[in-house]
């Protein structure tokens, strides 16, 4: 059985307790509790009363059933619905809150006094500005600055906060509170700098030889049977997430082109949709990250349009450090990109259950358009949920069920697992039923093979995956060699870009969200990875602790890595 006390460090509540946290009113109901402090937190003492802090409130939905099942519809290839994807205008209708939610919340903020700012557009994300010492009274609570043992950064939260009965079933949460900031998952991903071997664009007689001297346009050609003929229409566009630091800079992008791919144009460039104050300003310096997307998606999804949506750094959506603001602007535009690569996760332990399936329904909203969204599942192995590794730790928002996770592969002739790549079993998510079969016939192989370390009943991830090592990355003057499920997923997009362009000219629509097609039919497309381990080491003096590539999807490489021929044949292209 699971280790209960990982499931149980966020509860969200709703019974009426006898002692409110701070003793104000018995007109509360604790609404969030977290029952432990997250792993390298220490409390210093009360927040400074006069502080001021930005909350976002997040109303509760009119259907937030209504738009999963509307995916599902339009996403299961034996529906009367698929690819029928929905309107801007009716995935609002089914996300818009409720008359009696706006007019129990514009009540409560003019009794006390607040004025809101709506975050998302259909009006059920907003945000307030109050003191803490006012906060502390409207959610009957206490703001704590907490410490980080291992950076020495401070921030403001508490282990609880309540509702007053006004707003019960209007509110689904209040944040950041009960949720503490964690950095980014993966990191950039891990180069030096290589001045020789890589300079030399590869030849092509062969998959060895345009594999030899690392992994480069010409390189993932070979291995996934990828056209260099271009895409032929400009509204088929593939979208990049970029953050805050990760600068992608146009003269190292036209020198990759000039060195990989001399069949392209080399002044070929990216379009740059800013989020938050996001503007891929170039005089910033590189940490490879936004390097390696655009290079990979660029010059691989040959002449599609590709947006870098670039997320800056006046985030507003607190502890989830863009994602929902990211969403929430794309949600915002008329049109929206086909596909969407992401390269950034969360643990998933480092958010509270309630905050994560808000960004979840975000992402269902955006698959539910008819948008693929991809995302890198992480560079940590199994994760270390604990100090010892005895428990795992999932990846966010791979564990999402409405998302497509892309895992790492390495080598060629044949692939292997990549000995990074995460994967597991979501704590917060049930196994989706496109699962099913797939996720029970590894159980079933494995036995009792890492018992008690994951959830068994969890959304299984990776779904698909791609290769993640020795990719060949331009910047400041050098190529570096590049690792992670960082380049896997731009990779996957890239590809499902170029396929996206032949279905409408075949006049069909986009393939939208994967993964009931892909555990349906799809995987058939996929080469399968049963070689290799992802392994992880959570101490000195620990054991280690892995997931094993096997026959059908495992939690390494999912179902497998893409073949582009085979994908045209299985849709009939």
């Amino acid at each position: 059985m699971f280790s209960a006390s990982v499931l149980t460090a966020f509860v969200l509540i709703g019974v009426a307790v006898a002692n409110p946290l701070n003793s104000r009113s018995s007109a509360f109901q604790i609404h969030e509790l977290r029952e432990t402090l997250p792993q390298g937190f220490t409390a210093v003492g009360p927040a400074p009363p006069q502080q001021t802090l930005n909350l976002r409130l997040a109303l509760a939905q009119s259907n937030p059933d209504g738009i999963v099942n509307a995916l599902y519809e339009v996403s299961d290839p034996d529906s009367a619905s698929y690819g029928q994807y929905l309107s801007k205008e009716e995935v609002e209708r089914f996300v818009a809150p409720q008359p009696s939610t706006l007019d129990a919340v514009n009540t409560w903020l003019k009794e006390n006094d607040l004025t809101a700012k709506a975050l998302s557009p259909a009006g059920d994300w907003i945000s307030i500005q109050v003191p803490v010492n006012k906060a502390n009274d409207l959610f009957n609570t206490n703001f704590t600055v907490f410490k980080h043992t291992g950076t020495g950064a401070q921030t403001i939260r508490t282990l609880a906060y309540s509702l007053p009965e006004s707003l019960r079933g209007h509110i689904d949460l209040v944040h950041p509170t009960v949720s503490f900031p964690t950095p980014f998952a993966p990191k950039a991903p891990s180069a030096s700098a290589v001045q020789g071997s890589y300079h030399a664009a590869v030849s092509q007689d062969g998959l060895a030889a345009a594999c030899a001297n690392g992994t480069t346009p010409a390189c993932l050609q070979a291995l996934y049977n990828i056209p260099l003929t271009p895409a032929v229409h400009a509204d088929n566009q593939l979208g990049v997430t970029g953050f805050f630091g990760n600068t992608a800079h146009y003269a190292w992008l036209e020198t990759f082109l000039e060195t990989y791919r001399p069949d392209m144009d080399p002044a070929t460039n990216f379009s740059v949709y800013g989020i938050d104050g996001g503007d891929n300003d170039q005089n910033y310096p590189s940490v490879l990250e936004g390097e390696l997307d655009l290079q990979y998606t660029v010059g691989l999804a040959t002449d599609v349009p590709v947006t870098y949506y670039f997320v800056g750094a006046n985030t507003q959506d607190g502890d989830l450090d863009g994602f929902l603001d990211e969403a929430n602007a794309i949600l915002a535009l008329d049109k929206l990109p086909q596909v969407l690569t992401t390269s950034y996760a969360l643990e998933e332990s480092s958010l509270s259950f309630a905050l994560a399936d808000k960004l979840c329904q975000a992402y269902a909203q955006l698959s539910a358009r008819g948008t693929t969204l991809l995302f890198a599942s992480g560079d940590g192995g199994p994760g270390c949920g604990n100090d010892d590794g005895s428990i795992f730790q999932p990846m966010f928002p791979s564990t999402c069920p409405y998302v497509t996770s892309v895992g790492g592969t390495q080598s060629f002739s044949p692939e292997e697992a990549w000995v990074g790549s995460s994967g597991g079993f979501s704590n917060y998510y049930a196994r989706p039923s496109y699962q099913d079969q797939a996720v029970s016939a590894y159980l079933t192989a494995i036995g009792d093979a890492n018992k008690g370390s994951f959830n068994a009943t969890g959304r299984g991830f990776p779904d698909i995956s791609a290769k993640a090592d020795l990719f060949v990355v331009y910047a400041a003057g050098y190529f570096f060699p590049a690792f992670g499920t960082s380049a896997a997923s731009p990779t996957v997009a890239s590809i499902i870009a170029l396929i996206n362009d032949r279905l409408e000219s075949a006049g069909r629509p986009q393939l939208g969200f994967l993964n009931p097609w892909l555990y349906k039919t799809g995987y058939q497309a996929f080469t399968d990875i049963t070689t290799g381990n992802s392994t992880l080491q959570c101490s000195d003096d620990g054991p280690s602790h892995a997931w094993n590539a096997s026959t059908g999807w495992d939690p390494v490489t999912g179902l497998g890595s893409p073949r582009f021929d085979k994908l045209l044949d299985l849709l009939n292209l």
